[in-house]
Order: structure tokens, then C-alpha cells, then sequence
């Protein structure tokens, strides 16, 4: 299951979650955070983003590209996210132009 989302430059400022208000971020049922990938803005590498399961940090990852992120920008991750519990994506380093696009590959 794919969790996906496109958000304004203007809006991903430090410290906001790229994935808040999205249904995908949470499941009452157990399951793992296969891969993450991130595109978009000015320039690849000007973003940053630290991925949390609840309050625990899992991963950070760079915007691999400008544009709309692939198959070929996946970054392994391989965490179990138990029941009920939030996944976040927390902006450290925000874009610099156009919109920031990220996708998390989730398998129950």
C-alpha cells in the first residue's frame, strides 16, 4: 500500500509533517514501513525529511530528484509500525521552491 502526498514549499516549513491529515499515516492493524522516497523542489538533495514511527526515529531521507519521486528513488527502510501507532515525516532541511512530494510503500 502506497501512502502518498504533494505539498507546497510554503506549507513544508521545518517541523511540519509532510503526511498529517492523511488517512494511510495510521492503521488499527500491525504492519511495516517497507520504503520511503522523496522528490521535488529547486534541486535534489535540498530537502530533508525525518521519518518517525510514534516518538521513535527510523530513518531520514533527501529528496533524490526534482519532481515526482519513483520506483528508482525508493530508500529501504524495513521498520514494523505495531497497531494504531502514527507514522511521521518531519521536514529538517524545507524545500526551497515547488512543492515536495513524498511516497512511503507500507505492507501489511
Amino acid at each position: 500500500m502506497l501512502l502518498s502526498a504533494s505539498i507546497p514549499a510554503a506549507t513544508a516549513v521545518v517541523g511540519y509533517d509532510l503526511i498529517s491529515g492523511n488517512s494511510l499515516k495510521q492503521s488499527d492493524k500491525p504492519r511495516s514501513l517497507i520504503a520511503a522516497a522523496l522528490a521535488g523542489s529547486a534541486a535534489a538533495l535540498d530537502t530533508q525529511v525525518d521519518l518517525f514511527v510514534g516518538q521513535v526515529k527510523v530513518g531520514g531521507i533527501y529528496n533524490a530528484a526534482i519532481g515526482a519521486p519513483t520506483r528508482d528513488h525508493l530508500f529501504r527502510i524495513g521498520v514494523y509500525v505495531p497497531a494504531n501507532q502514527e507514522v511521521h515525516a518531519y521536514v529538517v532541511d524545507a524545500p526551497a521552491t515547488n512543492p515536495i512530494n513524498i511516497i512511503l510503500d507500507f505492507q501489511e
